[in-house]
């Protein structure tokens, strides 16, 4: 489903990815492993189109999205790719609803049909008493299953989260990586995980170490 081969990328004279080769399959569960400053973050930013590579090719449902313009790049990234970051990037002044429904829209989803849909994702993760609830009055645990709700809004290929339970407590954190693996099996969803957390890689169907910009 994501195949990405020889994967090059330098910031000025820093060389951060030295020729990354990976695939992930469909429905996968995978965790990107390594010391701070090894790339994996870099290596997510590039799988999910955010960043660039120097060289080397990445091919995402059978697109090879490197020869893409820039327009149809952003709409397939909206189509194809959720993100979940550390600290949820939910935009303060919208509700969870909004926030949920974001990417919707932007897909020229009809309002009605985005509320609708985001709704019954809010239902799913046990959010639906919190739905007219601004990022303030939620906790943190809640603002990251927000967050994994706007990833999931538009059925994305793939889920790309770096670092998602680094600011949750212990129990937030278990309940969070539960529910990765509860979509993987209910829905199929493919999730690409960068982690420090030795416990959610471990439990991951597929462990990718990288050190030094390299896949060992």
């Amino acid at each position: 489903m994501i195949y990405a081969e020889n994967i090059t990328k330098s910031f000025g004279a820093l060389q951060v990815l030295k020729g990354i080769t990976l695939e992930i399959q469909d429905g996968e569960v995978v965790a990107i492993v390594g010391p701070s400053g090894a790339g994996k973050t870099t290596l997510l930013q590039i799988l999910g189109t955010l960043d660039h590579a120097d060289s080397g090719r990445l091919t995402i449902n059978g697109t090879d999205v490197g020869t893409l313009p820039e327009q149809k790049l952003s709409a397939f990234r909206n189509r194809h790719i959720g993100f979940v970051f550390q600290f949820h990037q939910l935009l303060p002044e919208f509700t969870a609803l909004e926030n949920v429904m974001i990417p919707a829209l932007i897909a020229h989803e009809s309002p009605a049909e985005a509320e609708r849909r985001a709704r019954e994702i809010l239902d799913f993760l046990r959010l639906s008493d919190r739905v007219e609830h601004k990022p303030a009055e939620l906790s943190g645990g809640e603002k990251q299953r927000v967050a994994v709700a706007r990833a999931l809004i538009n059925h994305p290929s793939v889920i790309l989260a770096d670092e998602p339970s680094g600011s949750l407590d212990t129990k937030n954190k278990e309940e969070l990586h539960a529910l990765f693996f509860e979509l993987r099996d209910r829905m199929g969803q493919t999730f690409v995980i960068v982690t420090h957390d030795e416990q959610l890689a471990r439990n991951t169907d597929r462990v990718i170490h990288i050190t030094d910009g390299l896949v060992l």
